[in-house]
């Protein structure tokens, strides 16, 4: 019996998504619960919408894996010590090696989304038909339940292209077992961009943050707008949707004049900096509520102990570096890290670097993702850092890319990202725009994707950026070739395929 039917708990506010039995389409019926002793008070909306923020949070391993794990960051380099090459890889290597399909999709079940947006169903369709609720924060809700269906949808359409849609809560039958075929990936866009609207006109002029910026707001919805009139503007869009980018952008810098960049990089994720000014939208965790679900990502402090940090000169120790203690699923490329630049703080701050020591000289032996320190408590590493979906230096590199596309100079917006990169250390004339070797290029979106690599590195974002500018540089960057384009969208499991008769497996891929 399937378990993925909705309780809630209104005491404490949070909806409690119980696990499947199987992974088909989470799109189970709402509880009767729901509708006979719920809705009755603006508590329980609260609560509600609390509870679909849970959830989110709850897809943060798939934004990661969906966001980057196919492009040239993760992997093995040859000469990597067996310790960063992935003690137990759990079929990961298939996400850096582009080898996926039906049996090994990487990612099932479509991310397991489909539950929350059953939930954002329920939630716009009560926000729609109550008026216990005060006009303020109705319209809040509805802001936010448009922007995150949007953004969901997003993550469907660049990752398998068509797609089931469902805007309606299903509260009599249980869809996940009817043959329910997907829609275009036309339809979907048409979708995406018809919530955003709805979002936008939801939340008026109401630009404010809640929940330490954990909560969806206008920002976040105007963000998402930028991505996906960026990508749309790189598939014939042209200029007309990077000028709706770019209002967009414009629009946020206009009304939220309290963002900007942080001095210092690796303040922007301290686990007690949550919700600062560069932050516009993160997936909120703390102590005793949630961590990050990354600990996998992480070397074993009994192994990494038998290496050296060449930065200060010592050896690890399991006290000290007690970054994890599972199985390192998903090591850093040697290569990854080399591509930084030594003055660049994002190196230092984003990866670190474990060598062995032979003869008196240091040698590389891999590397590990550590941009989230966490923070120490009773002697174990806890990861309650936030995981940003949105900041502001994403704003300011999504300006720079809509200007390249409307012949304008983005040097403004990328200079102002390298100045905080490089700190003291910064030239205009070695680090500025147009200035640094990659800058003369003459196509100006490498200038982009690189600033972007090295800025949003292990925040999900990699595979997406590549996919938004164009194909050829998915081929430029990662082993797919234009031979295998079929790859740019990811296979659907074959259990969701079972389970949906009327699905059919995305083009390229093995049937079996």
């Amino acid at each position: 019996m399937r378990k993925n039917i909705i309780y809630i708990a209104s005491a404490l506010g949070i909806i409690i998504a119980m696990s499947s039995c199987s992974n088909e389409l989470n799109l189970a019926p709402v509880s009767s619960i729901s509708s006979t002793n719920y809705w009755k008070t603006p508590d329980q909306f609260d609560a509600f919408v609390s509870g679909v923020m849970s959830a989110f949070r709850a897809n943060t391993l798939q934004f990661e894996q969906l966001g980057e794990l196919r492009a040239d960051v993760f992997g093995t380099d040859p000469g990597a010590n067996a310790a960063f090459t992935g003690e137990s890889t759990a079929n990961y290597q298939f996400f850096w090696a582009n080898t996926l399909n039906g049996n090994n999709a990487g990612v099932t079940n479509f991310g397991n989304f489909y539950f929350n947006i059953n939930q954002i169903n329920l939630l716009i369709s009560k926000l729609n038909s109550t008026n216990i609720v005060s006009p303020t924060n109705k319209n809040y809700y509805l802001g936010m339940a448009y922007g995150l269906r949007a953004f969901y949808y997003f993550q469907l359409l660049k990752s398998w292209g068509k797609v089931i849609i469902q805007t309606e809560p299903t509260t009599s039958i249980d869809i996940s077992k009817l043959s329910k075929p997907a829609s275009s990936a036309d339809s979907v866009m048409a979708l995406i961009k018809s919530d955003i609207s709805m979002s936008e006109q939801s939340f008026g002029s109401d630009y404010s943050f809640r929940n330490l910026k954990s909560y969806w707001s206008k920002s976040a919805t105007l963000m998402l707008k930028a991505h996906v009139y960026l990508w749309t503007a790189h598939r014939g869009g042209g200029t007309a949707d990077a000028t709706t980018a770019l209002a967009a952008l414009n629009e946020i810098q206009t009304n939220v004049p309290s963002l900007q960049l942080l001095p210092n990089f690796t303040d922007v994720f301290s686990y007690n900096n949550q919700g600062n000014n560069e932050i516009i939208f993160s997936i909120h965790n703390g102590l005793n509520e949630a961590t990050l679900p990354f600990t996998s990502f992480l070397v074993n402090p009994n192994l990494l102990a038998s290496f050296y940090d060449s930065t200060q000169n010592r050896q690890f120790n399991v006290t000290t570096d007690n970054w994890g203690g599972g199985d390192l699923l998903a090591p850093v490329m040697i290569s990854t890290f080399r591509r930084f630049n030594d003055l660049d703080t994002r190196k230092w701050a984003s990866i670190t670097a474990a060598y062995n020591l032979v003869n008196g000289k240091y040698q590389i032996a891999g590397c590990f993702a550590s941009k989230y320190q966490g923070q120490q408590n009773a002697g174990i590493r806890v990861y309650t850092n936030d995981y940003p979906i949105y900041r502001y230096s994403g704003l300011l590199l999504l300006k720079a890319e809509a200007e390249v596309l409307l012949g304008q100079s983005p040097a403004n917006e990328i200079n102002i990202v390298r100045q905080r990169a490089y700190g003291a250390n910064y030239n205009p004339a070695m680090e500025g725009y147009p200035n640094q070797p990659i800058d003369k290029n003459p196509d100006p979106f490498e200038s982009i994707l690189q600033e972007r690599y090295f800025e949003f590195f292990y925040e999900g974002k990699r595979w997406y950026d590549l996919r938004r500018m164009g194909d050829k540089y998915v081929y430029e960057y990662t082993n797919i070739t234009p031979a295998e384009s079929y790859k740019l969208l990811w296979p659907i499991d074959m259990n969701t395929l079972s389970n949906n008769s009327a699905l059919q497996q995305n083009p390229g891929y093995p049937l079996f």
